[in-house]
C-alpha cells in the first residue's frame, strides 16, 4: 500500500511538473504575441460566462426539483388529509359500535343471569312439589295398607259372626271369638278418630262389652215363646258398620290420591317445559353474547389499528408540511441569492468587457519588462500549485478542487491558501463523518439481526398459541353442542317416561277398578247365598217339639244342598285372590311411581349438572376466543413490527452500503486530497517542487 501511494505521489507530481513546463513555454511564446497583455483579463470574462451557463444550469436543475418536491407535496397532503378524515369517522364509528356491543353483552350477561335465576326457582318449586308429592304418596300408601289390613281384619271378624247367625255357633272356637275380639278392640282403638261420629254411644257401650266379655254373648240359650236374637248381632252389625265406613274411607283417599297424582304432573310438565324453555334461551343467549364479545373484541382492534394508522399518517401528514414549507422557503432563498449572484456576474462581465476596460487592461498589463520578470516568478508559482489541485481533482473526481484549481490561477494566495484549509479541514471532518456513519451502521445492522430474530421467535410462539386457542375453542364447542344433545335426548326420554308412567297408572286403576269391581259382584253373590242358607238354618234350628205326646212321624230334616259349601268357599277364594292381585297391582304401582320418581329426580340432576357444565364450558370458550383475540392482536402488532424492521433494514442498506462496501477506498481518496492540498499549499508558500519529488 505504501508503494501504491508513492507511486501515486510521484504520479501527481510528474504531472504537475510536465503542466508547469508548458505554462511557461506557453508564456514565453505568448509574450512574443502582440495579444498576449490582454491574456489574463479574456480568462476571467472566459470564467465569468461559465459561471453564467453553470448558474443557469444549476437554476434548471433547481426548478426541476422543486417541481417534483411540489408535486409530491400535493399529492401526499391531498391523500393523507383525505385518509385522516376516512380514519376519523372510521373511530367515531367504530366507537359507537363499541358502546352498543359493550351494552348488549351486559344486557345478555343480566338476561342469562335472570333466566338462570328463574330456572333455579322453577327447579325449586318443581323439587318441592316432587317431595310434596313424594310425602303425600308414602302417607297415602301407609294409611291405605293400613285401611286394606282392617278391612280384611274386619271381614274376617264378620266371617266368624256370620257363622254364629248361621247355627253353627257349636262349632265357633273359643280363640275365633277371642280374635274377633281382640279385631273390634284395636280397630276402634287405631281408628277411633275415622270412627267419631261412625258409632252411637250404645254402640260404642256394646262393643265395650264385647271386647271386655266376648265369651258371654254366645252362652244365652232362648226360651221356648222367645224367638232366637243373640247378642252377637248387635256386634255384627257394628262390624259391618265399621267395614262400611273403612271402605268408604279407602275409597275416598284412592280418589284423593289420584287427584292429587293428577295436579302433581300437570304441574311437572309446567314446570318442565318453563325449565326447558328457559334452558333454550339460555342457550340461545349465550351464544348471542359470544358472538357479541367476538364482534366487540374485533371493533376494539379495529379501533386502535385505524388510530395507529391515524396516529401514522397525522405525524407524516405533519412532517410532509414542514418539508415542504422548508422546501420552499429553501428554494425562495436559492432562487433570490441565485438571481443575485447571475445580476453581479452579468454586472461583473460588463464591466470587463466594455471598450474603456480593453484599452485600461491593454495599457495596464504591457507596462515593461520588468514587470513580467517579477510577475513570472509569481505567474509560475501559481501554476504549479493549479497544477497539482488539477490533477488530484480529476483523479479523485471531486468538482471542488477543480473550482479551486481556477482560484489559484485567479485569486491572491492569502485566499487561496485559506480556501485550501477550509477544504482540507472540510475533508478531515468528512472522513471524521465517514467513519462514525460506518460504526452506526455497523452497530444498526447488529441491533437490527437480534431485534428480527426476537420478533421471529415471538411470532412463532404466537402462532403456535393461536393454533392451541382454536382447537381448544372447537373442542369446548363440540363439547358444548354433545352436551346440548345429551341434554334434548335426556329431556325427551323425560317425557316418554311421564307419557309411559301415566298410561302404567290409567292401567293400573283400571285394573284396580275392575279388580274391586270383581270383588263388589262376588260379595253380593256371596250376600245372597249366604242369606239363604243362614235364614234356612236358623229356621230350621228354631223348630222345637212343644210339651206333650209326640206327634205323628213328620218330614224329615231339610238339608241345605251339597253344593252350597263348596260354591260359597270357591267365591270367597275368588274375593281373596282378587284382593291379593290388587295388593299386589298396588305394590307394583308404589314401586314403579318410586322407580319413575327416581328417574325424574335423576335425570333433572344429571340435566342440570349438564346445564352448569355447558355454562362453564361458554366461560371457557369465551375467555379462550378473548385471549385468541389477543394473541391475534400481539402476532399482528410483531408482524407490523417485523415489517418496520424490514423495511429500516433496506434502509439501513440503501444509506450504508456504499457507504461500507467503499470505505477503505474512500478514506484513502480523502487523505490523498487532503495530501495534494497541503502540497499546494506548501507550494503556494515558497516551496520548490522538486523536493516533493524527493520526498516522494
Amino acid at each position: 500500500m505504501a508503494a501504491v501511494l508513492r507511486l501515486a505521489k510521484l504520479a501527481v507530481f510528474s504531472t504537475a511538473c510536465t503542466h508547469l513546463g508548458s505554462a511557461l513555454s506557453l508564456d514565453i511564446q505568448d509574450s512574443k504575441d502582440a495579444d498576449a497583455k490582454n491574456r489574463p483579463v479574456t480568462k476571467v470574462i472566459t470564467l465569468l460566462k461559465d459561471m453564467q451557463k453553470q448558474l443557469q444550469k444549476e437554476a434548471d436543475e433547481d426548478e426541476a426539483i422543486y417541481d417534483k418536491m411540489a408535486c409530491w407535496c400535493q399529492t401526499n397532503d391531498r391523500e393523507k388529509t383525505e385518509a385522516i378524515k376516512t380514519a376519523e369517522v372510521r373511530i367515531d364509528g367504530l366507537t359507537t359500535k363499541i358502546e352498543e356491543l359493550t351494552a348488549g353483552s351486559a344486557r345478555l350477561n343480566t338476561e342469562i343471569k335472570n333466566l338462570e335465576k328463574e330456572i333455579a326457582e322453577n327447579q325449586d318449586s318443581l323439587d318441592k312439589a316432587t317431595a310434596i308429592r313424594e310425602k303425600q304418596l308414602a302417607e297415602f300408601n301407609a294409611e291405605e295398607k293400613d285401611l286394606l289390613e282392617s278391612v280384611s281384619a274386619l271381614k274376617a271378624a264378620i266371617t266368624v259372626l256370620s257363622k254364629h247367625h248361621s247355627g253353627g255357633f257349636l262349632q265357633v272356637a273359643n280363640n275365633r271369638i277371642l280374635g274377633v275380639a281382640a279385631t273390634l278392640e284395636n280397630e276402634l282403638s287405631k281408628h277411633a278418630a275415622l270412627l267419631q261420629g261412625v258409632l252411637s254411644p250404645s254402640e260404642r257401650r256394646a262393643a265395650a262389652a264385647f271386647v271386655q266379655a266376648p265369651a258371654d254373648y254366645f252362652d244365652a240359650a232362648p226360651t221356648f215363646k222367645q224367638s232366637y236374637a243373640p247378642q252377637s248381632g248387635e256386634i255384627f252389625g257394628i262390624l259391618r258398620q265399621m267395614l262400611d265406613t273403612f271402605e268408604s274411607n279407602l275409597s275416598a283417599s284412592q280418589k284423593e290420591e289420584q287427584a292429587n297424582q293428577a295436579a302433581y304432573e300437570e304441574l311437572k310438565a309446567a314446570k318442565e317445559a318453563e325449565i326447558k324453555a328457559g334452558q333454550d334461551q339460555i342457550s340461545t343467549k349465550t351464544g348471542e353474547l359470544a358472538d357479541t364479545d367476538e364482534k366487540n373484541a374485533q371493533a376494539k382492534v379495529d379501533t386502535d389499528d385505524t388510530k395507529a394508522s391515524l396516529s401514522a399518517d397525522e405525524q407524516f401528514l405533519g412532517m410532509l408540511k414542514e418539508k415542504c414549507q422548508m422546501t420552499d422557503k429553501e428554494w425562495e432563498e436559492r432562487q433570490k441569492t441565485r438571481q443575485l449572484e447571475m445580476e453581479a456576474v452579468s454586472q461583473a462581465l460588463a464591466v470587463l468587457s466594455s471598450d474603456d476596460a480593453h484599452d485600461l487592461f491593454t495599457r495596464t498589463f504591457n507596462p515593461s519588462l520588468l514587470q513580467l520578470a517579477s510577475s513570472t516568478a509569481y505567474s509560475d508559482r501559481r501554476a504549479a500549485a493549479s497544477q497539482v489541485l488539477a490533477d488530484a481533482a480529476k483523479k479523485a473526481h471531486n468538482p471542488h478542487l477543480a473550482t479551486l484549481a481556477y482560484q489559484v490561477k485567479l485569486d491572491a494566495f492569502t485566499r487561496v491558501k485559506k480556501a485550501i484549509d477550509d477544504m482540507i479541514a472540510q475533508l478531515l471532518k468528512e472522513k471524521d463523518d465517514e467513519i462514525k456513519h460506518k460504526d452506526f451502521c455497523t452497530d444498526e445492522f447488529h441491533q437490527n439481526q437480534l431485534q428480527t430474530e426476537k420478533k421471529d421467535r415471538e411470532e412463532q410462539d404466537l402462532t403456535a398459541k393461536i393454533e392451541d386457542l382454536t382447537m381448544a375453542i372447537e373442542q369446548l364447542a363440540h363439547a358444548i353442542e354433545a352436551l346440548k344433545g345429551e341434554i334434548a335426548e335426556m329431556q325427551v326420554q323425560l317425557k316418554r317416561a311421564g307419557e309411559d308412567r301415566e298410561l302404567e297408572n290409567k292401567d293400573f286403576q283400571t285394573m284396580v277398578a275392575d279388580q274391586r269391581e270383581t270383588q263388589k259382584l262376588l260379595k253380593t253373590a256371596l250376600q245372597v247365598l249366604g242369606d239363604f242358607y243362614n235364614k234356612k238354618t236358623a229356621s230350621l234350628l228354631q223348630r222345637q217339639e212343644p210339651a206333650g205326646p209326640p206327634p205323628p212321624a213328620g218330614f224329615e230334616t231339610y238339608k241345605n244342598n251339597a253344593g252350597s259349601g263348596g260354591v260359597i268357599q270357591l267365591i270367597q277364594q275368588i274375593i281373596s285372590d282378587a284382593k291379593a292381585m290388587e295388593a299386589e297391582a298396588i305394590r307394583s304401582e308404589e314401586d314403579a311411581q318410586k322407580a319413575y320418581e327416581d328417574f325424574v329426580k335423576e335425570t333433572n340432576a344429571s340435566i342440570e349438572a349438564k346445564s352448569k357444565d355447558i355454562v362453564e364450558k361458554s366461560e371457557v370458550k369465551a375467555r379462550a376466543e378473548g385471549d385468541l383475540v389477543e394473541t391475534k392482536e400481539a402476532k399482528e402488532a410483531v408482524i407490523l413490527e417485523l415489517e418496520q424492521l424490514s423495511n429500516y433494514n433496506a434502509q439501513l442498506h440503501q444509506s450504508c452500503d456504499f457507504v461500507l462496501k467503499n470505505f477503505e477506498l474512500r478514506q484513502t481518496a480523502r487523505d490523498e486530497e487532503v495530501e495534494a492540498l497541503r502540497q499546494a499549499k506548501a507550494i503556494l508558500s515558497g516551496a520548490k517542487f522538486e523536493e516533493f519529488l524527493q520526498k516522494v
